[in-house]
């Protein structure tokens, strides 16, 4: 019979299979939303993506990339494989973690000792295995656990860094006294120097491993002495989050200016002379162990140095960064924009303790901590970032309720009954930390995993029972998202929970710091506010996996209640490993058609779709993140149309972006910008209010640029205390004058809008003041000449647009400036924005764009995969208006015909963009097809506001808004097309709930 260690181990490995080929064959094969596509693209060519970056994931991700050997369509499937074998790893570590400590529970030996001599009888050994099985694939088939591990994200790498430090930890507790034992701790350091580089989740892990160093090496514990270990172990986590990260770099920072500036030394000086002061210091430290003989003084030296070992993966971004690569957010090159880096600053912060009040008034800005630059040969003061001051009335300790944000005052109002103009009372401010930010962004995401979740609608609560539910819309019934476990991964984990903390009160008490601290402590730190653009479920992951431990121990439960009725001890473990086999069972039946990506090419087509509706050489101006990440990917990684500059608009209000604007990038020349630093660097320009000169009438663009360079007195208008000024603008009406002769020689405005190029562009900026982003447009529009094609995503904003829309044409899935006014443009907002340029429209597609997989109904799209499929839908209405207007019925139905073959509605169901179609539809004669949209929309529509006017309904007003808005376009297509039984019913619902 083979021994329980080889045993333990044989089985973790085939958990780990398990765990890697469940992840393989659900992985998303290129670069899903959000972060997905700049973490691929920075890992193949080691650029530096948004603060504070990822160094030592970036580094294993250009490792990984390296095996795709030249094809380039490869990369994303190895670096999101990356986070599948991390995750599967975690599962592995996971299953020890559990066996370890269920081995202590089995054998009736609670506490911390050394227990590897110990063998378990068959019965008992089986009993074990079967608690680590149940327990870590439960956590595989986690709901949360399972979307990062099938992505390039950092959070299943994380979650790695986490389990590997617990399991080192228990392996240094059955160690102890073994002479050479600490070489187990400094590993611990080493890992954790590493998980910086990663996300700084795993420190929270230190309080629980302090615990097992603090039982472990102490006969009597007492609760004084926990406490003592609870501050220490507090503490340093408290130096590595403030004096490791950024306050070694700081000090750095401070000692360079110091040196340059104050004894004329060359620039880094001050670095080298801090490193070599650092380093002696270092080996002061070792020379001290030695002569006390200090082994303690040793161990904590050791473990200094190799976690500063383990963060050296940091240097990676100053000095990528120092060769100027095409993806370097904030330019952190030198040591004091590197600080910056690593602090988030262009993130801003949350108060945490005590601070201002939602509607709390400021009383003065003061200046706060200096940001220099290299000017000369000196470091300068660029700006003092500004601290705002309130009266101490207007503070409070704990305070959640902080953003004057409108939106997020709207959405305070739905926890917490507030008034305007009102200081919240401690109570409302408790009140909304309990129900919002510990109830639905904490107990609301831990439920999903191990309880069951309604659906992947935004605000989807906690599914109790099975998945049938009368009344259901739809889009929540039929989602594959809605996976119910009824409860059964809780109650078993619960089970686990009272049976360690009764037979193992030490360990239960690790395990719970861990879920305490990777859980609710995380909560109360980040003070999130009343609404985020999406779930942050990832964010707690490692409160799950603390879970998944008692989940284990569940088994170890039943066990016990089946004690007097399966008497075999042997029989009795297999029972109950059976049983407790059937929750993960459950959790992967449920789970895998949502999480399956196997097939899903929406986010990286949707970027190439967008590059290849753009002339050559183009300027295109985007909203970040999923707008952004995967053009990113699509150039970086697979060299799709490099020619074109992707203008980040949030990123334009920064100095850095807009330096690596005006350098060249691939095929793409610098962007024409006539603006130097100083007229853009931060602090200066970051906003131009609006103030009003009767005499100016309208701004020529070309003129006031020229003023804006000049920084001339003409455009200075005073503010504050009168001792400071600012730029602004006249007037709102701006003009550009065209060269007609000129532009028509060029070739740019096709030969059907002609009669509509216009000797001067006029429009007029609807906003109070104009952000660094917009000036840098107007600076683009009047030093272009119209030798470059400038294009706006059809997806940004129309508040960034500018007033422009009258000189859009929509190509594609952009609209491209160009001088020649659109006839049709209703400047009230009552019509289409962009003249479709037919033929451009129709070539791209009907034949140059992709949609790989929107028709598969197979394939699980949830509600981020679901809006760029919505912008096509609004792309082939409009081209098909467009033929219909010019006569071209046979064409008009090619393009109605291939928008429903590409997207049916049994794969990617009706949207609010749809109605749009069923004018062009009778036109065309297909009557009955819209008549089945206006059914099964109206339908729709009916049984979803039923529904969300009963349950919550402010949690889903966006939900609600949108079905009103679907059957209000329903109406007025029912109309068009003379159908008014179908037109009233439709207004009649939208009349019934448009007052709630």
């Amino acid at each position: 019979m083979r021994s329980y260690k080889s045993l333990n181990n044989l089985v973790g490995w085939l958990v780990f299979a398990i765990a890697t080929l469940t992840y393989l064959l659900t992985l998303e094969p290129t670069a899903s939303f959000w972060d997905c596509g700049e973490f691929i693209a920075c890992s193949y060519k080691l650029l530096v993506p948004h603060p504070p970056g990822a160094p030592t994931f970036l580094l294993l991700g250009r490792l990984f990339s390296l095996l795709s050997f030249g094809d380039v369509t490869k990369v994303s499937v190895l670096v999101n494989a990356l986070s599948a074998l991390s995750s599967s790893f975690t599962v592995l570590f996971l299953f020890w973690i559990i066996t370890m400590l269920a081995k202590k529970l089995v054998l009736h030996r609670p506490g911390m000792h050394d227990d590897r001599n110990l063998e378990p009888t068959f019965g008992q050994t089986l009993l074990i295995l079967g608690a680590g099985a149940v327990g870590a694939l439960a956590y595989a088939f986690s709901d949360s656990f399972w979307f990062n591990a099938v992505e390039a994200e950092v959070y299943a790498m994380s979650s790695l860094c986490t389990a590997a430090v617990v399991w080192l930890m228990l392996k240094w507790e059955n160690r102890a006294d073994e002479a050479d034992s600490d070489r187990w701790l400094v590993l611990i350091a080493y890992v954790i120097g590493l998980s910086i580089g990663v996300h700084l989740l795993n420190l929270l892990a230190i309080p629980a491993l302090g615990f097992i160093y603090y039982y472990r090496r102490t006969q009597n514990p007492t609760t004084k002495g926990g406490i003592i270990t609870l501050v220490l172990s507090s503490v340093i986590v408290g130096l590595i989050l403030a004096g490791i990260i950024p306050g070694l770099p700081t000090l750095a920072g401070a000692f360079e200016v110091f040196f340059i500036n104050s004894f004329g030394l060359p620039f880094n000086s001050g670095l080298v002379i801090f490193l070599l002061l650092f380093v002696g210091l270092i080996w002061f430290g070792f020379r001290q162990s030695f002569k006390r003989r200090s082994r303690l003084l040793n161990t904590v030296m050791l473990s200094f140095v190799f976690i500063l070992i383990g963060y050296s993966s940091y240097l990676i971004v100053p000095i990528r960064s120092s060769y100027h690569p095409t993806i370097n957010e904030n330019a952190p090159e030198d040591v004091l924009s590197f600080v910056s880096y690593l602090k988030r600053e262009q993130y801003g912060d949350r108060p945490l303790l005590y601070g201002p009040q939602f509607n709390a008034q400021p009383i003065a800005q003061e200046d706060g901590a200096p940001r220099y630059v290299r000017q000369g040969d000196q470091y300068v003061v660029a700006e003092y970032r500004p601290v705002l001051q309130y009266q101490p009335g207007d503070k409070m300790l704990l305070p959640r309720l902080y953003s004057n944000d409108p939106l997020h005052l709207y959405n305070y109002k739905k926890w917490v009954d507030i008034q305007d103009g009102v200081k919240p009372t401690m109570g409302q401010n408790l009140s909304f930390l309990f129900k919002y930010q510990m109830g639905h962004m904490f107990w609301r995401y831990f439920m999903w995993n191990y309880v069951g979740r309604e659906g992947d609608i935004q605000q989807s609560g906690i599914l109790w029972g099975s998945r049938a539910g009368a009344g259901l819309p739809e889009r929540i019934a039929d989602s594959p998202a809605r996976n119910a476990f009824f409860a059964l991964p809780l109650i078993l984990g619960l089970l686990g929970l009272f049976f360690q903390v009764r037979r193992d009160g030490r360990n239960a008490l690790v395990v719970g710091l861990l879920f305490l601290l990777t859980g609710l402590a995380i909560v109360v730190y980040l003070n999130q506010p009343p609404i985020e653009p999406r779930e942050r479920d990832y964010t707690f992951a490692g409160a799950t996996f603390a879970f998944a431990i008692w989940i284990g121990l569940g088994v170890l439960a039943l066990a016990e209640l089946l004690e007097k009725a399966v008497k075999s001890e042997t029989a009795r473990a297999g029972v109950v490993t059976l049983l407790g086999l059937v929750v993960p069972g459950i959790m992967v039946a449920q789970g895998w058609d949502d999480h399956d990506r196997s097939d899903r090419y929406n986010s990286v087509d949707s970027a190439k779709n967008l590059l290849n509706s753009l002339a050559p050489n183009a300027i295109v101006f985007t909203n970040g993140d999923n707008d952004t990440f995967p053009l990113w990917y699509a150039q970086e990684v697979e060299g799709v149309r490099t020619d074109v500059r992707v203008a980040v608009l949030s990123y334009l209000n920064t100095d850095w972006y807009i330096d690596q604007m005006k350098r060249r990038s691939y095929q793409s020349q610098p962007l024409p910008i006539s603006m130097e630093n100083a007229n853009y660097k931060q602090g200066t320009n970051d906003y131009l209010p609006y103030a009003e000169n009767p005499s100016v009438k309208d701004i020529d663009v070309r003129q006031f640029m020229q003023l804006v360079n000049q920084n001339s007195q003409l455009l200075q208008v005073s503010y504050g205390d009168g001792s400071k000024s600012l730029l602004s603008f006249p007037s709102r009406k701006f003009y550009l004058p065209i060269d007609t002769a000129a532009v028509a020689k060029m070739g740019i405005i096709p030969a059907d809008r002609r009669d509509q190029l216009v000797p001067r562009m006029e429009w007029e900026v609807g906003k109070s003041a104009i952000e660094k982003k917009s000036l840098v447009i107007l600076d683009i529009l009047a030093t272009n000449n119209w030798q470059r094609p400038v294009y706006f995503s059809s997806t940004v904003d129309s508040r960034d647009f500018m007033g422009l829309q009258p000189y859009f044409q929509l190509d594609g899935m952009a609209y491209r400036i160009l001088p020649a006014k659109d006839p049709n443009y209703d400047p009230k907002g009552g019509g289409d924005e962009g003249y479709v340029a037919t033929e451009l429209m129709y070539d791209n597609l009907m034949k140059k764009f992709a949609f790989r997989g929107l028709n598969n109904p197979n394939i699980f799209y949830d509600e981020n995969n679901l809006r760029f499929p919505a912008n096509y839908r609004d792309k082939f209405s409009r081209l098909a208006n467009s033929l219909l207007a010019q006569g071209d019925k046979a064409r008009a139905k090619q393009v109605l015909d291939k928008a429903f073959e590409v997207m049916p509605d049994k794969a990617i169901p009706y949207d609010y963009y749809v109605p749009q179609f069923i004018p062009a539809l009778v036109a065309v004669g297909e009557k009955d097809r819209a008549n089945e949209i206006m059914d099964t929309m109206t339908g729709r529509a009916e049984r979803a506001l039923a529904y969300y006017s009963t349950h919550n309904s402010a949690l889903f007003d966006q939900e609600f808004q949108t079905y009103l808005m679907s059957l209000n376009s329903i109406g007025r297509a029912a109309e068009q097309i003379g159908d008014q039984q179908r037109a009233t019913k439709a207004i009649n619902l939208l009349k019934q709930y448009y007052q709630r």
